[in-house]
């Protein structure tokens, strides 16, 4: 081994490192919980929290001057970006569902179970990173764009300026915003995605997002077709919602089988996973046992474990674990290969099929936030370790990567104790002012909505062509849960840019790659950074 290779990286608890990334971290979880509650999205966090990096390095203090290092760079953008993730999309999100709900009580046990459920979320995709299930070279379009942002601030030259005039072009694109057709700006993330991802991954996500989007410019022409009784809206039934749970289920098959089968696949000693088949079997098993251990610690602490019969209680902790480390692959699944995940979405299925297990309705609510904390730090971690993976060389030195791989996952817990610290400090703040995300509301209501076996009866039926697409493209295109994913989205513009994404990809990748993917970087680099702008300025009332 050669003495480069034998170089430790820098620790996540460096004085200097540590000190900087938590100050960041806690901005990050202010901010973030502000646009999360006044607008209903967070921005791209990594990339922001990249930006703060090399903003960083560049301040003339000798001091600093240890921030030019890209390991550190990316150890406070992984922090600031865990912090602001689990504070807005997290913690947030979970204590402002059993606000709605009406029930104070529950409040403080709902942020320490949603802090746990973020924590063990975290921890999965760190132990999973880099097996066959959730491979390093798998696309994480959000955290290739974040390293390409951090390599080209660090290198300059022509590929720093090709970097920029993506982050230009993706930004001033996001920006375009032309009432009625483009109130939203042009896609310039889901263009820059594209570039990047798998595209028959993308491709069954264009679809999905087009048929949702147009299918009542649609209902007429099918109507003469013969066919009858089609709903208006496809957004006002659980037809999407049973496309995913039959796409997801298959997912979740498609990846047991891939975990618990005998690999014989062959890798080449710098391709082969740094995670084996059975040290994923082993985090699998023992990330259902944190959330099993947590549901409990969950149903004590709220008082169910006395209020509800012992069957119930049982039939409850088992459908929470269940959901838990589901949710989290099947979130994680959709943001590896599309960049997009959907966390709200999946929550919803699982709650709602917890409705026709006549749960009280408060053990219901409980469940839903703690089941929706699981899902969005996985995806966030995932792309922040893929930043870390790019730069660290993609994988050529293990030691150092694994190394690597370490402080971060340091960095990424403790940005999400910070991020249920700051909730539980600002929460009642942002009781009183009525500042919650507006998902907490649909969560609250559809708990309090109750069980109605229509619903059950058509999500079952639509479960059924999700599941036979996902079949159909296997594990590696994720067509079923990418096309249930655009069905649960209403977002036809984003489709349409997909789709002439995937026709200039196809035209040009040949020739010009590695301008494409850095060109597809700047654009969701650019569009993350216009979001994250454009939303405080939203937020604040300035525009």
């Amino acid at each position: 081994m050669s003495e480069e290779k034998k170089v430790p990286h820098v620790k996540a608890f460096e004085g200097q490192t540590f000190v900087i990334s938590a100050l960041v971290s806690v901005f990050s979880a202010v901010i973030c919980m502000q646009i999360i509650s006044r607008i209903g999205t967070t921005p791209n966090t990594s990339v922001i929290g990249a930006l703060f990096a090399m903003a960083l390095a560049r301040i003339p203090f000798a001091s600093l001057s240890r921030f030019r290092s890209l390991d550190r760079q990316n150890l406070v953008q992984t922090m600031a970006s865990a912090a602001g993730f689990g504070a807005a999309n997290c913690c947030l999100l979970a204590v402002g569902i059993l606000y709605v709900f009406g029930d104070p009580s529950l409040i403080v046990p709902m942020l320490i179970g949603s802090g746990m459920a973020t924590l063990i979320g975290m921890h999965l995709v760190y132990s999973l990173f880099d097996s066959e299930m959730f491979p390093a070279r798998e696309s994480w379009a959000p955290g290739i764009a974040t390293a390409e942002a951090l390599i080209a601030g660090d290198e300059g030259g022509k590929k720093g300026r090709t970097l920029l005039s993506g982050i230009v072009l993706g930004a001033a694109g996001a920006g375009c915003r032309i009432k009625p057709f483009l109130s939203g700006g042009l896609p310039m993330a889901g263009v820059g995605i594209a570039f990047i991802a798998n595209p028959w991954a993308m491709s069954a996500l264009a679809a999905g997002l087009l048929i949702r989007g147009y299918y009542p410019s649609l209902v007429p022409w099918l109507s003469s077709l013969g066919l009858t009784n089609l709903p208006a809206d496809l957004g006002k039934t659980y037809i999407p919602h049973g496309f995913m749970i039959g796409a997801g289920l298959i997912s979740l098959i498609q990846a047991l089988v891939m975990i618990f089968k005998k690999s014989v696949r062959e890798f080449s000693s710098e391709s082969a996973p740094t995670v084996t088949h059975a040290a994923a079997k082993k985090a699998i098993a023992a990330h259902i046992g944190y959330f099993a251990v947590a549901a409990v610690i969950l149903a004590a602490i709220t008082g169910f474990m006395t209020s509800m019969e012992t069957p119930k209680l049982i039939l409850w902790g088992v459908w929470c674990t269940f959901s838990s480390i589901s949710a989290a692959i099947l979130v994680g699944l959709c943001a590896m290969f599309s960049g997009w995940f959907p966390g709200f979405a999946v929550t919803v299925i699982f709650v709602s099929l917890g409705l026709f297990m006549n749960f009280p309705p408060a053990a219901l609510a409980v469940l839903a936030g703690f089941v929706s904390s699981t899902g969005p730090c996985f995806a966030d971690m995932g792309y922040d370790l893929k930043t870390g993976w790019v730069i660290r060389g993609s994988g050529k030195n293990r030691e150092y990567e694994l190394d690597g791989r370490r402080q971060q996952m340091f960095s990424e817990l403790f940005g999400g104790l910070i991020a249920a610290v700051v909730v539980g400090l600002l929460m009642k703040m942002h009781f009183n002012l009525n500042l919650l995300p507006p998902v907490s509301r649909v969560f609250a209501a559809t708990v309090q909505a109750g069980s109605d076996y229509a619903i059950l009866l058509e999500m079952l039926c639509w479960a059924v062509p999700g599941a036979l697409l996902q079949v159909a493209g296997g594990s590696k295109k994720a067509l079923g849960i990418l096309c249930a994913t655009g069905l649960l989205i209403r977002n036809p513009i984003y489709g349409v840019g997909l789709v002439v994404a995937l026709i200039l990809r196809a035209l040009f990748i040949k020739n010009h790659e590695e301008a494409m993917q850095l060109y597809g970087a700047g654009f969701v680099a650019g569009d993350g950074l216009f979001g994250f702008f454009n939303a405080i300025g939203r937020s604040f009332g300035w525009w």
